[in-house]
């Protein structure tokens, strides 16, 4: 096993991304969020058309190491320049994110895991905000997340008591798309992750920029920001296969153009 803290394979059209650190729980370095963040965009770079995000080991992410966080300098801007780029770097790719999450995801771990567009858990998995216990508050864009999926009692009550969540009361809360069983976790999460590199690329990247602006826009911002994505889509070369498929009554066959 390499000992990178990113393992990165490209499997067909899904690039695969592994948190490496599993002696530690995949706790979180600056060096390691760098390369996290260099490494989605590698992905894109490759030509990837779906992301796979796990960790290796018995956990998906502990969070971030307190060896470092607890170091010298300020905490908030090591946020700014190692964490929040990490998170903008999620948001913002063209390409659909699936998360497995293995084990405890905790801290800016659970930012990491929610950041995904399905978030695929393990039967024995759990979202713990730990921050309160030790003195600090969410981050990594935890709040929004768990806030914007949820909603202010649910992000409350994890943030404010620091108790972990269950793989199932998380997808109760909405915060996780489906429970799978340890044991096929990581088939489960690809077949997921193939799904999503077979259909329309472009059309699946102007999806998740509409769903973030939806979150925090108007009806009317979002409305202009439909039409302005489906003048993009309806020229692509996907949504002419998507219509010439329908119409011959045959599957399509999308090359993400």
């Amino acid at each position: 096993m390499s000992d990178q803290p990113i393992l990165y394979t490209l499997d067909g059209d899904v690039a695969v991304i592994r948190l490496n650190r599993p002696d530690e729980l995949n706790a979180l370095t600056l060096d390691m969020l760098d390369l996290l963040a260099a490494t989605l965009q590698r992905a894109v770079d490759d030509g990837a058309r779906a992301v796979l995000l796990t960790g290796e080991g018995r956990a998906f992410c502990s969070g971030a190491s307190l060896k470092q966080f607890g170091g010298s300098g300020d905490a908030g801007d090591r946020l700014r320049n190692h964490y929040n780029p990490v998170s903008q770097a999620m948001a913002d790719l063209p390409i659909p994110i699936v998360s497995a999450i293995n084990g405890p995801a905790a801290g800016a771990g659970v930012s990491i895991a929610l950041g995904a567009d399905i978030v695929i858990a393990g039967t024995h998995s759990c979202l713990l905000l730990a921050f309160a216990n030790i003195g600090l508050v969410p981050d990594a864009g935890a709040t929004w997340l768990i806030a914007k999926a949820a909603g202010r009692a649910k992000l409350l009550e994890m943030a404010l008591l620091g108790e972990k969540l269950s793989a199932h009361d998380a997808k109760e809360a909405g915060l996780v798309t489906h429970v799978a069983d340890e044991t096929a976790l990581f088939d489960v999460a690809m077949h997921y992750a193939r799904r999503l590199a077979s259909m329309p690329t472009l059309a699946l990247g102007l999806i998740r920029k509409q769903a973030k602006a939806a979150l925090s826009g108007t009806l009317e911002e979002t409305l202009a920001l439909e039409a302005a994505h489906q003048s993009v889509a309806a020229r692509s070369e996907d949504f002419q296969e998507g219509v010439a498929a329908f119409l011959g009554k045959r599957v399509p066959e999308f090359k993400g153009r």
